[in-house]
């Protein structure tokens, strides 16, 4: 059964930006854009680049390594929306960005 398990605090990932998170096997990237926090496969399907490394701009994360740019709510590459990573169901529980997984 999935739960909602803890990937970062809030005061960890500055607005604007990424981080890498390790949960249950899983690397993951985690976002905050203006307050509202995103989760998705750090893994760009491109490469494997650690898309939570990336420059974020509004929705839209770039691969560091190439530049593939995703949209953080769906997942889909933005010049080949077949190509896509997992986005996961994100709750701020407190001080706490939780995932469900």
């Amino acid at each position: 059964m999935a739960d909602f398990v803890r990937v970062a605090g809030t005061a960890e990932v500055k607005p604007g930006h990424g981080i890498v998170a390790e949960v249950k096997g899983k690397t993951l990237a985690v976002f905050n854009v203006d307050g509202t926090f995103h989760v998705i496969d750090n893994t760009c399907v491109h490469r494997g680049g650690p898309l939570g490394e990336g420059e974020v701009e509004g929705r839209v994360v770039t691969c560091p390594w190439h530049g593939w740019q995703f949209n953080l709510m769906t997942g889909e590459c933005l010049k080949n929306p077949s190509a896509k990573v997992e986005v996961y169901e994100v709750k701020v529980d407190g001080a706490d960005v939780k995932v469900l997984l």
